[in-house]
């Protein structure tokens, strides 16, 4: 064939396509190529910016961490050092979202949900470093722990009462930060925002939950501890071994007195110097209904059935009056498990016999082996008697009162136990002037029954035998209620209590009963008060199943289920409560009285708010 001669346009041309048409394929490669290699770019810029905020988020984290150790330590220029450099760390992470690529990325219905998330985030970060963390460090400069307790443990009033309108403002910040927290977008389809979300929502809360008792404290603290006067104070050391509803029987008392930062304790006393020879006061006829056939008023033992705290507070207040002539400015009360959280922070005390007591015994000590240890000097049970075992706890109690008001050694952590008793409710105060206890109230350390219509499920057992087995109680508390589809949902109450009291021979006024039931000793008898949600209606109460009586109340408008329950040693009793209540907005609270155990407790009410 000539080689000049044109070629057959039906020659098999399609057997060569990459010699046939050259143009046409090179260049369909060339933009593949060309998209591969922009994408591969963008997923390395996205993954590199990722790495990048990530890695100026954490620094802001650290740094906000070291800030606060700093200022807790009392080196103010580490702390403000911290503080600008988390502060720079989250607002670089913050433009790194809020660059272009990651604008446009985030607009995409579905596929920016993680990115917009990110993006909100990032504004909270920088939010919490900028509006509260910088400020808050300015702030505490002057409030160190370590510079706001003198030697003595005479507390600096004048820098925390002139700190307060700030702290004010920075915790105004925090909530509002913690709100907008809340608000941050869900992060779709990637479950790792979806955990960083979740998590910055707690540390949020957190943060403004302390800023908002700081700012508390530097509110009413200086008046308190006697900036502006005198003040007086009736403490009352409960025992958990015999529960009341505010904690245990008030077994001792003291008064404390505070001026000018300076607090000191005395006229330490036993509930068996207290005399039953006074005028009741009234609490009302709800009160009445419920607990006047106990004497509260009357009867030291007795006065805090209710586990509403202003209650007890003002019958202590009154008794003291009748007692001393004395009015005191308020009340604290505390119990064993607090004080074993300040011996962890100043250290154990020495006995007159040499016998220390430390953060690791003093619960059991004071709940379980003194009861053993002075058994030969048991009389009955009756008022007066167990004199021995009261001396000794009264000189524990003393003793530590003495190490709190004297030198310490670290500020901070005996601030950190106190807060973390007063977190679990073993530390609960009442001020008896009115715009000082209006404060109080909001707060844990006032221990109080709300009267707002959000779903509620308040337990309180009360000791129904004189004796002291609550040491070896535990507790579980499920509250559940059913969906909001209507103005009403049915709603349960769980309650299991188990009786872990060991053989041994205890005394009677231990293990028995005072008032001649015929029980094997070691039994526990409870009144299980279920004080439920605004509006509420008992359908059935059930005992391990079987239906039983229930005695009603209420108090501070909440209706109150009382079930006596008896809970053989070894056993484990379920108490049910099974109720008709208002579907109401609010999260549900399920408030935990402080006994000796830590209580499992379980909530599935969804909120008819949401």
């Amino acid at each position: 064939m000539d080689a000049n001669a044109p070629q057959n346009p039906n020659d098999d041309a399609s057997a060569h396509p990459s010699t046939t048409r050259p143009g046409r394929w090179s260049l369909r490669r060339r933009v593949a190529l060309g998209v591969g290699v922009a994408t591969v770019a963008i997923i390395a810029w996205f993954g590199y910016s990722a790495w990048d905020v990530q890695h100026n988020l954490t620094n802001a984290r650290d740094n906000a961490e070291l800030a606060k150790k700093s200022l807790l330590t009392g080196d103010s220029e580490a702390a403000q050092r911290a503080s600008a450099d988390a502060e720079a760390s989250a607002v670089d992470g913050q433009q790194s979202l809020h660059s272009a690529p990651w604008r446009v990325v985030a607009a995409i219905p579905g596929v920016g949900a993680p990115f917009k998330s990110a993006q909100e985030m990032s504004d909270v970060v920088v939010g919490l470093t900028r509006d509260v963390l910088t400020p808050a460090v300015e702030t505490g400069s002057a409030l160190s722990p370590k510079d706001l307790v003198a030697d003595g443990g005479k507390v600096q009033l004048r820098p925390l009462r002139d700190a307060a309108p700030q702290l004010e403002q920075i915790s105004l910040s925090a909530r509002s930060l913690a709100d907008q927290a809340h608000q941050v977008s869900e992060g779709g389809y990637l479950g790792l925002v979806n955990d960083v979300r979740t998590e910055l929502q707690s540390q949020t809360d957190d943060v403004a939950k302390l800023l908002e008792n700081t700012a508390t404290g530097a509110k009413i603290v200086p008046a308190m501890l006697g900036a502006d006067g005198p003040r007086t104070y009736f403490m009352a050391f409960q025992t958990n071994a015999e529960a009341r509803g505010t904690g245990g029987l008030v077994g001792g008392y003291g008064v404390i007195r505070a001026e000018g930062g300076e607090v000191e304790v005395d006229t330490l006393g036993k509930n068996s110097e207290v005399s039953y020879d006074h005028e009741p006061l009234d609490l009302g006829p709800e009160y009445k209904a419920l607990y006047g056939k106990y004497d509260p008023s009357t009867d030291i033992r007795n006065s805090n059935f209710s586990s509403h705290f202003p209650y007890a507070a003002q019958i202590w207040q009154s008794m003291w009056k009748q007692e001393s002539g004395e009015t005191v400015d308020g009340a604290i009360a505390t119990d064993p498990v607090a004080l074993s959280y300040v011996l962890d922070a100043v250290g154990p005390i020495t006995m007159p016999d040499g016998e220390k007591v430390t953060a690791d015994n003093v619960v059991e000590l004071t709940m379980s082996t003194a009861y053993t240890r002075f058994i030969d000097d048991e009389t009955n049970g009756k008022a007066g008697g167990n004199e021995a075992r009261k001396n000794y706890l009264q000189t524990i109690a003393s003793k530590v009162v003495d190490k709190m008001t004297g030198d310490i050694k670290s500020p901070q952590k005996l601030l950190d136990a106190v807060g973390k008793a007063a977190s679990e409710r073993r530390i609960a105060v009442w001020s008896a002037h009115p715009d000082e206890q209006a404060i109080i109230a909001g707060t844990p350390l006032g221990f109080t029954i709300p009267e707002d219509p959000a779903p509620y499920a308040g337990v309180v057992v009360n000791n129904n035998a004189g004796n002291k087995l609550d040491y070896y109680l535990t507790r579980e508390i499920d509250y559940t209620a059913e969906t909001c589809t209507g103005e009403t949902r049915t709603s349960t109450v769980t309650v299991r209590l188990t009786n872990h009291t060991p053989d041994r021979d205890f005394p009677r006024y231990v293990a028995g009963t005072y008032n001649g039931r015929p029980v094997p000793s070691g039994t526990n008898l409870a009144m299980v008060s279920l004080l439920a949600t605004n509006g509420a209606t008992l359908t059935k109460a059930t005992l391990d199943g079987k239906q039983t009586f229930a005695v009603n109340g209420s108090e501070l408008g909440h209706p109150v289920f009382i079930v006596p329950t008896t809970v053989p040693k070894g056993k484990t009793v379920e108490l049910r409560y099974e109720l008709t209540e208002p579907a109401t907005a609010g999260k549900a609270r399920v408030p935990v009285q402080p006994l000796v155990d830590e209580p499992k407790v379980t909530v599935n009410v969804p909120n008819c708010g949401n």
